[in-house]
């Protein structure tokens, strides 16, 4: 199980550098990154990370205000230029305080405490044991799984993640693919895509409707088997009666 993380930083470089220095740690997925402090609420809220790489110093709300307005928050490790901000990190229980510029070794000793962090989570390692679990007894199906789009955009071929997606709607003879910042057009059908896609990661909730069940924030019963379901941008969505069956077995899953 790999170790979701976002990144938050207002100078375009800091991202890409750390994007270069964590790729020799494969297990370490990147699922966004913020360019400030605004941006990087609503993106910790929907992505739901276990760690942050978190710039302290940026234009509208600092790395602390940020913390501040977030209910759930993830383990963080600080990266910024300034020294004088590292006794209030650390009284926050941050993980880490890179100080810039950070090199390769610093950066893998932070990875080591969050990775050490994480293992000692029973939730964790609890997630981990199932995963591994589901690949042993369902490998080659899970192999058929989709994973990614390729989306032909503005005469540029573009990959799209289907962590990245957040529902998709029939429209006429193509598919749209929304993500948090825009929707893409795929040629295709609802039926041949449900089929494509991991029952584990979405679920057909309508006829025309698919969702990612990473970013459903609650569902709710109306009665005569229609079910609401709120995501996390917001967004609302009501079942078709025939999919009711989904729907249950969802709110079982995430029952326990």
């Amino acid at each position: 199980m790999k170790l979701r993380c976002v990144i938050i930083d207002d100078e375009y470089l800091a991202r890409q550098r750390l994007h270069k220095l964590l790729e020799k740690h494969h297990n370490v997925l990147i699922v966004g990154e913020s360019r400030n402090g605004r941006e990087a609420i609503e993106t910790i809220k929907l992505k739901e990370p276990d760690f942050i790489f978190l710039d302290i110093q940026m234009p509208d709300l600092n790395g602390f205000s940020v913390l501040n307005r977030i209910k759930k928050i993830p383990h963080v490790i600080f990266t910024t230029a300034l020294e004088s901000f590292a006794l209030k990190a650390f009284e926050i229980n941050a993980v880490d305080y890179l100080l810039k510029p950070f090199d390769q070794e610093r950066l893998d000793t932070s990875i080591k405490r969050i990775t050490s962090l994480k293992k000692t989570d029973k939730t964790y390692e609890l997630g981990q044991k199932l995963n591994n679990l589901l690949k042993e007894i369902d490998q080659e199906k899970e192999a058929d799984h989709r994973t990614e789009f390729k989306i032909k955009k503005n005469g540029r071929l573009l990959n799209i993640c289907t962590e990245d997606i957040i529902n998709i709607k029939s429209e006429g003879n193509y598919l749209e693919l929304h993500t948090a910042s825009t929707k893409f057009l795929y040629r295709g059908t609802m039926n041949a895509l449900e089929n494509e896609l991991s029952p584990e990661e979405f679920m057909r909730i309508h006829r025309s409707l698919i969702l990612n069940k990473r970013y459903i924030r609650g569902c709710f019963y109306l009665g005569n088997s229609y079910y609401k379901i709120k995501l996390k941008t917001g967004l609302e969505f009501t079942s078709g009666r025939s999919y009711k069956t989904n729907i249950i077995r969802y709110l079982e899953e995430i029952s326990g």
